[in-house]
């Protein structure tokens, strides 16, 4: 069943800038991604604005924040959750937002810091 849901706003982290309005079919958690244009964006935050209309709150907006991601398929599992970069690595955060201290933007392939956790 589709849900009515209304537009979303997307506002780059930092900085801090809208990015555009777009319909969504469901309501994205933090830490999952979204395609915009041709770029792929992490959400860090998503809040609704609701306006009061006919004695009721109604759902006027969902405004989510957004940070770069620069690649979609680099995330590894660790027990049952999704997380962000190489988790084999001593230095990953096992974050859904935070790749690691050493290289935050990575990609974890070619990182000069790479040590196997023990």
């Amino acid at each position: 069943m589709p849900q009515n849901l209304p537009p979303t706003e997307l506002i780059l982290n930092h900085p801090r800038r809208s990015l555009g309005r777009l319909y969504l079919d469901g309501m994205p958690q933090p830490g999952s991604q979204v395609v915009f244009g041709d770029r792929a964006y992490t959400v860090l935050e998503r809040r609704h604005r609701y306006q009061f209309q006919a004695n009721r709150y109604h759902l006027h907006k969902i405004d989510l924040y957004v940070q770069a991601t620069s690649q979609l398929n680099e995330k590894s599992q660790v027990g049952d959750r999704w997380v962000l970069g190489d988790a084999s690595c001593r230095y990953n955060a096992h974050s859904e937002l935070v790749r690691c201290a050493v290289n935050p933007e990575g990609p974890c392939s070619i990182c000069d810091h790479y040590a196997r956790r023990e």
